[in-house]
């Protein structure tokens, strides 16, 4: 039977994980054991609610021998997964924690350059798939010579069909994908002050525009993730704020909003009430922190951590 959840990553990685003592530059910086993991905005999606026990499958563009890789890593982790190839080589990226101060050292390659046909290919693909699944994510970026529209373009297909289109992604196609309309969006607080070119300093101005965008119907649900500040949840039920929990970053943050935006659809998708979706979002954001690389939150951190959510906050907003 097809996934009744499918997440899309057109631009996913081999991530590689590592530690060093001290970051310096020129200096050769002896790194500790590397530890590779399938990556992806989508695929570290697919991954979690795989753990959730969600009934997923992970789509994604793949080539070369990391893309390879790539696909024996989700299969050892039992994710039902869907690989078209194609003709470019899958990224690589690489993340290394400075153990004498815990902070994490990010680098991303742009990706494969995407041939027209194999992005067009994808998206009739998907367009067409039957039976439509309830849910499709689209998260990540895109890689070079994909249209900016690309996401714009899927939500428009798939919500045609009644499926709920959530998107994850920054820039200009995030502010295309809001001019078509999708049912979840999960910007940082970062994307969502260039979006709106606004510089949201307080909680007050978060929620405010979070509910922005859902009252203009770029979205039915806003899901803002904060950082070390928690969440806010907006809907057109009303606005909820969560704190986030006390958990010490010291493995690196790599994949924590993936893990916020499994689990958020995961609980909605179930039917829980908007306010506690957004608890088991920031349990499963703070679980990723328990773990190095792109592991990724475990199923029993969410279900051990969101007892220790407080309840969230509902905000009024002017209407």
């Amino acid at each position: 039977m097809p996934a009744l959840i499918l997440t899309l990553t057109l631009n996913p990685a081999l991530d590689l994980a590592t530690t060093t003592d001290h970051v310096a530059p020129t200096h050769k910086l002896r790194c500790g054991p590397v530890r590779r993991f399938a990556g992806g905005g989508g695929i570290n999606v697919a991954r979690v609610l795989h753990r959730l026990g969600a009934d997923v499958s992970a789509w994604a563009l793949a080539g070369g021998a990391a893309g390879a890789q790539v696909q024996q890593l989700l299969a050892g982790e039992g994710v039902p997964t869907r690989l078209q190839r194609i003709a470019g080589d899958t990224r690589e990226n690489f993340s290394v924690v400075e153990t004498s101060t815990g902070q994490e050292f990010r680098f991303v390659l742009p990706g494969p350059m995407l041939q027209a046909s194999e992005w067009q290919a994808c998206l009739d693909a998907l367009a067409t798939h039957t039976p439509p699944p309830r849910w499709l994510i689209a998260s990540g970026s895109l890689p070079p010579g994909t249209p900016d529209d690309f996401y714009a373009q899927l939500a428009r297909a798939a919500s045609g069909r009644g499926v709920r289109v959530a998107v994850d992604t920054s820039g200009p196609p995030l502010a295309a994908a809001l001019q078509a309309g999708v049912a979840l969006v999960k910007p940082s607080l970062r994307e969502l002050r260039d979006l709106l070119q606004q510089p949201l300093e307080q909680a007050a101005d978060w929620c405010t525009a979070a509910q922005s965008l859902v009252r203009s119907g770029a979205a039915d649900t806003v899901a803002l993730s904060v950082g070390e500040q928690g969440a806010v949840l907006a809907t057109r039920e009303g606005v909820w704020q969560a704190p986030a929990l006390n958990v010490p970053a010291t493995t690196g943050t790599t994949g924590a909003g993936d893990c916020f935006l499994a689990a958020l659809v995961w609980a909605l998708d179930r039917g829980d009430a908007p306010a506690e979706a957004l608890r088991w979002g920031v349990a499963a954001g703070a679980g990723a922190l328990l773990h190095p690389g792109t592991t990724l939150a475990q199923a029993d951190d969410v279900q051990r951590l969101v007892h220790s959510v407080p309840a969230p906050v509902a905000f009024t907003t002017s209407p």
